[in-house]
């Protein structure tokens, strides 16, 4: 038979990386590779003479097609748009080298391409494929192709953001700002923002969040002690690695609620993203019951 289920699965991993960076989706990026899986089952005539290629080119066209399907509802997004957050770490399959392409700042700097530029880009510079293989996979000239890599990597470079990964000192520093919010110590929780902090916040409008952007060290201590008061005394709080950065995990009653995403730069948080949206932490609450708690 032509298609074979252990050949799929050998290139799982691969499908399923290309299609959540294409859409900031875990969920969505499962589905994606599933149903690549059903396409590739039905073919039972011809042999697949380069399945790496082939099942590349069907999960790549169903994100473009997922992509041009979600535009309106990106567009009406109540508040900001975070990506759905993946943990990642030593227990997942995401490579180290493979953390800031998997960064939230770096998913939401990917939204400002269009869908077929971050398709060509992502190919090409994550995933290394040849302009030759990415032209069959979007089907689009290798010189068109070219070009619109050629267009995503300056706008990405004139913008993409600092990216240091976990490490132990960052889990500490982390250890440091839930104390400093659980203790009310403003001069603590000082000490370990920058200056120029900015929080974002993800409810979809179905959580309670920020709608826009909050810039600055004393509105975002002003919003972090007054979001804790607000959190259940019952509540669990956890340390992971989501993203490729620290993250804390909050839990009631076994149910994932909210997800804090820090960026850290030079030993300082510079950058703190809280998803609320309960769609966007199912898939995550499936996948970390095993996080080290804090």
């Amino acid at each position: 038979m032509p298609s074979d289920p252990q050949t799929f699965e050998t290139y799982r991993p691969l499908l399923f990386s290309i299609a959540y960076r294409m859409l900031g989706s875990a969920m969505e990026a499962e589905d994606m590779v599933q149903e690549t899986y059903l396409r590739y089952e039905m073919v039972q005539d011809n042999p697949i003479e380069f399945p790496k290629a082939y099942l590349s080119k069907i999960v790549t066209r169903l994100c473009l097609d997922q992509l041009k399907s979600a535009k309106t509802q990106r567009e009406n997004y109540v508040g900001t748009w975070l990506p759905e957050p993946l943990l990642t770490g030593e227990s997942t399959n995401v490579g180290f080298d493979e953390r800031e392409t998997i960064s939230m700042a770096f998913l939401v700097l990917l939204e400002n391409l269009s869908p077929i530029e971050r398709a060509i880009f992502l190919l090409r510079d994550v995933f290394d494929y040849s302009y030759a293989e990415i032209a069959v996979i979007v089907g689009k000239s290798e010189a068109n192709c070219r070009r619109y890599y050629h267009r995503a990597k300056q706008y990405l470079t004139e913008r993409r953001p600092r990216f240091e990964p976990s490490s132990a000192e960052q889990h500490k520093l982390i250890e440091g700002f839930i104390q400093a919010i659980t203790l009310g110590d403003v001069e603590g929780l000082t000490e370990l923002l920058a200056e120029d902090v900015v929080m974002y916040g993800d409810g979809g409008g179905k959580a309670a969040a920020t709608r826009h952007p909050l810039m600055g060290r004393e509105a975002v201590i002003r919003l972090m002690f007054g979001s804790y008061r607000l959190i259940p005394p019952e509540t669990q709080v956890q340390f992971a690695e989501v993203n490729g950065t620290p993250s804390l995990l909050f839990r009631q009653h076994d149910t994932l609620f909210y997800v804090i995403n820090f960026t850290i730069v030079d030993n300082k948080i510079s950058a703190i993203r809280g998803v609320l949206n309960p769609d966007k932490l199912v898939y995550l609450n499936q996948h970390s019951q095993g996080s080290q708690s804090s």
